[in-house]
């Protein structure tokens, strides 16, 4: 009697585990099917910004000491302009080529030139901008020739595209000069800046990679300015809000890219910010002050009026300074992109190299130059976290 009660206990207890076994997971699959649901509701944001896809934020870190860097010569480089090549015109200190970047929640992955070039075999990239996008497309024309110096190149640089082709993996890496993106036309009371016009985009068609760029010369006056107006829809205008112009803008851009990629076939990214460390005393027109001005007290060096002789980066991961105005517009616009497009967010990580510019070191550039990037340099850090991206 005893011995058929324990066995029928023990039957009972079996039986509530099949059935607490069966009800969590009629639970779990409920919970994976929302999650699933979630994940593809959210599945486009989720896609859009970089750091989700490949789940680690490379742009929160801080600048430390390699020895090993840098990872190429530019005088071993065939394709580096005066404009940034600041070793050939005379700068005095090599310490800003010893700086690596290192995120704080990871690891970045050291630049590979051969397995980039094996695993883009066939393919063509394309930056498309400014000549910032020019200092990230001759760092990345750099890098790869630095890893496979022996490779058959051939490099045409017309008016526009720059295409360089690495003839041994059938790798094209092109520089497509496109200031605003948007469109400036040619009419008869002037050059206009066609707010809603983007006919240049014929151009960008068919490529596997693009890479693009916008900010900085919509900040430009007077003789530096190349438009005479700026058409806003209907209204043609001497002037407007810069920051309201380069939004408009870039959601012209926005809606080119919705309209025109197709995201099995490119992938897309846009450059960020890239910020200047000056100070503009004499900008006082109201559509731009404010928009570019850089102090010395904003990292730490109230006495210093642009990057003259700075050789150290900003120490830490916090610039004193803040964010670029224009870096919000930027996230706004790409949060209303349906398609895929990633954020090379690199405005903190170049904010914090001060140190990084050709100053007074510029084969191609009077004065003093604050706005681009020494080659060897701090953009070769954005294009190995581009081809982090690209793993």
């Amino acid at each position: 009697m005893g011995s058929k009660t324990h066995l029928g206990f023990g039957l009972l207890c079996a039986c509530l585990a099949l059935l607490a076994v069966s009800l969590h997971g009629m639970k779990t699959e409920r919970f994976h099917h929302k999650n699933k649901n979630k994940q593809h509701n959210n599945g486009t944001a989720g896609r859009r910004d970089l750091t989700k896809r490949i789940s680690c934020d490379f742009f929160q870190g801080s600048w430390v000491y390699d020895d090993t860097y840098p990872i190429y010569d530019s005088s071993s480089c065939p394709f580096v302009e005066p404009e940034f090549d600041c070793q050939k015109y005379g700068r005095p200190d090599k310490l800003y080529l010893k700086y690596r970047w290192r995120p704080y929640a990871c690891d970045l992955p050291r630049f590979n030139g051969r397995d980039f070039l094996e695993r883009w075999r066939g393919k063509k990239i394309m930056f498309v901008g400014d000549s910032i996008s020019q200092n990230q497309w001759e760092s990345l024309a750099c890098m790869l020739h630095a890893s496979v110096p022996n490779a058959r190149t051939t490099f045409t640089r017309s008016k526009t595209p720059w295409t360089l082709t690495f003839e041994d993996y059938g790798v094209s890496v092109m520089f497509y000069r496109s200031t605003y993106l948007v469109d400036i036309i040619s009419e008869p009371m002037g050059r206009v800046l066609r707010l809603d016009s983007i006919e240049g985009g014929k151009a960008w068609m068919g490529y596997d990679v693009l890479i693009f760029n916008t900010w900085h010369w919509w900040t430009h006056t007077g003789k530096s300015q190349p438009w005479d107006y700026v058409q806003d829809g209907s209204q043609v205008l001497k002037d407007m809000d810069r920051l309201q112009a380069f939004t408009k803008g870039l959601t012209t851009w926005a809606n080119w890219v919705n309209h025109n990629i197709n995201p099995s076939a490119t992938k897309v990214f846009f450059q960020g910010i890239s910020p200047t460390h000056y100070q503009f005393k004499s900008l006082t027109l109201h559509f731009v002050v404010n928009l570019m001005r850089t102090r010395g007290s904003d990292w730490g060096e109230p006495n210093a009026k642009d990057c003259s002789k700075q050789t150290q980066p900003v120490s830490g991961s916090t610039y004193p300074g803040g964010p670029v105005p224009a870096q919000s517009i930027v996230k706004n616009v790409l949060s209303t992109i349906s398609k895929p497009v990633y954020l090379l967010d690199i405005t903190l990580l170049s904010q914090l190299r001060k140190d990084a510019h050709p100053s007074a070191y510029s084969g191609d550039h009077q004065g003093m130059d604050c706005s681009h990037w020494c080659l060897a340099g701090l953009p070769d850090t954005w294009n190995q976290i581009l081809y982090a991206a690209l793993l």
